[in-house]
């Protein structure tokens, strides 16, 4: 498990996990983070899976995914092609493909769905990530939908005004698929940065936010 030392030698993570059920689901929920931690980190490893894509959201996710880790020293995306909005009746399946991650990879940090998450398909991968990777850093991120799901995160990292931005252009550029959904926008991905920020009283104004469930101090 990565460590927060509190001995002013901070750990930074050498790999990374990124595990989205849908194409854009990584990049709303911790883009700016990973924008961030590849810039501080250049010879940092990510891997980047994406649940579930038809084939034009997954040369959409192909391509974003690449675009947001320019500056990782490698990365590694795979895009599945489970069945969006079926995961509960497909969960013997992707836990196994989840499992078989664990087997192959020991990541320092891990990115996935809350597990209060209201879809269904968010709310199975974190379970399944939960049950998978028992001995690492997990952050689950969150993603604003209709449901109004929306909860108090307790854990945040600070954006720059030009990594929100950057962050926020990416994805409107990346999955003009989704243009049409009336959540889908830069203002309403500003709108939860900038949130975060004052809730975590960010010196840039802006933060993406976190939950946490376990996180042991040295």
């Amino acid at each position: 498990m990565i460590t927060l030392n509190l001995d002013g030698q901070p750990r930074a993570p050498r790999a990374v996990l990124c595990l989205g059920a849908h194409a854009d689901d990584i990049e709303i929920g911790c883009g700016g983070t990973l924008l961030k931690l590849t810039e501080q980190n250049p010879n940092i490893t990510v891997h980047w899976v994406v649940f579930s894509a038809t084939p034009p959201r997954a040369r959409e996710a192909k391509h974003s995914a690449r675009v947001f880790l320019q500056k990782a020293r490698v990365k590694k995306i795979v895009v599945k092609t489970f069945r969006d909005s079926y995961f509960p009746f497909m969960g013997e399946r992707i836990k196994r493909f989840v499992q078989q991650l664990s087997q192959e990879i020991a990541p320092d940090l891990i990115f996935t769905h809350s597990r209060k998450d209201l879809h269904q398909d968010h709310r199975l991968l974190a379970e399944l990530t939960w049950n998978a990777f028992r001995n690492h850093l997990i952050l689950e991120y969150e993603i604003p939908k209709y449901d109004g799901d929306m909860g108090a995160p307790n854990a945040y990292v600070h954006l720059s005004k030009a990594t929100a931005e950057r962050k926020v252009r990416h994805i409107c550029e990346q999955f003009r698929t989704q243009k049409s959904k009336q959540w889908f926008g830069e203002d309403t991905f500003m709108a939860l940065l900038r949130l975060r920020g004052i809730e975590s009283n960010a010196p840039g104004k802006y933060a993406e936010a976190f939950y946490c469930q376990k996180m042991l101090l040295l």
